[in-house]
């Protein structure tokens, strides 16, 4: 009964679905099962009695011997995910190539094996995630298309009001923590009215994207461009004191106002007015103080002509 319990656990082990090998403490490898053999291409009698790195040298020396030391120090186990190692030996996978992974993805765990109280061994699984990782990949990458959909103007592709305002208030919790300089443009389009109600309200939706284009393009990666609504916008600039803000509002307007936009045979003029308001320790309490001082600066602008930026003083 003993030999046959022992042939039949041999059995299991040669035949389960997922890898299986032993180390002693030196990391040699004192048991190779089928599924290791068939994956990495060395059959048991060729890594048996061996170190596994002198089997397979391009494992992470360091991360895998620390890794089996601490079971063998503190006699538990161990393991890593496919989410923190994406994989432990490069074996091939038999996904489709187009689902983005280079080699299986693999689960791996790290059990130690007693006699007496005394760790002799450590076991490690290896268990073939592929297909669970991919579709994690692609979940994760929907949710993240849906987001940045829930993020952006369904228009002009920048930033919406919700997402525009939430930045707005992180920026502005970190300047009230931290100081610094935060500055905030807003601007709209002289005249919009008379775009849509003589051409058209497709020519006036053309206008406000190419408008937002022009400013996409000149503006910092940590800076946040969105829509207010209607032809109105807004520039939100980290780390910039109000002198720079005026620079960058000047150059807002110059480009948006340096070519007329070409519509359907229609060459449509466009201007812009520009408010600009810096955030002030003794003075703006809120973000919404920094909108508001961005609008009167804005409104300021328009009375005095349009086609100009005004600073908040």
């Amino acid at each position: 009964m003993e030999q046959l319990r022992q042939v039949l656990s041999e059995l299991v082990i040669e035949r389960v679905g997922f890898g299986i090998f032993v180390l002693d403490r030196d990391l040699n490898v004192l048991m190779w099962n089928r599924f290791m053999a068939d994956h990495s291409g060395k059959p048991a009698e060729q890594v048996i009695g061996r170190s596994i790195f002198a089997s397979f040298p391009e494992l992470p020396r360091v991360w895998f011997t620390r890794k089996v030391e601490s079971v063998f120090q503190l006699g538990s186990f161990a393991f890593s995910s496919w989410e923190q190692r994406p994989y432990l030996f490069k074996f091939d996978h038999d996904r489709p190539i187009t689902g983005g992974v280079d080699y299986m993805q693999q689960d791996c765990t790290f059990m130690p094996v007693t006699h007496e109280r005394d760790v002799g061994a450590v076991c490690v699984t290896i268990s073939d995630v592929t297909h669970a990782s991919m579709m994690q990949r692609a979940r994760d990458e929907a949710v993240a298309k849906l987001q940045e959909f829930a993020d952006r103007d369904g228009l002009t592709g920048i930033a919406n009001r919700r997402y525009f305002d939430h930045r707005l208030g992180d920026q502005f919790s970190r300047w009230q923590r931290y100081g610094g300089e935060l500055s905030m443009l807003l601007f709209d389009l002289d005249h919009f009215k008379r775009i849509n109600d003589q051409l058209a309200h497709l020519v006036g939706d053309t206008v406000l994207r190419v408008m937002a284009e022009r400013v996409a393009r000149t503006v910092r990666v940590q800076d946040v461009f969105g829509r207010f609504g209607g032809e109105e916008f807004a520039l939100l600039l980290p780390c910039t004191p109000f002198d720079d803000a005026m620079v960058v509002a000047e150059k807002v307007r110059c480009v948006i106002g340096e070519t007329p936009i070409d519509v359907k045979g229609a060459r449509v003029p466009v201007t812009a007015s520009v408010g600009v308001a810096t955030a002030r320790r003794d003075v703006t309490s809120s973000y919404e103080a920094l909108i508001n001082e961005s609008d009167a600066a804005l409104y300021t602008a328009k009375r005095e002509g349009r086609n100009r930026t005004v600073g908040f003083a």
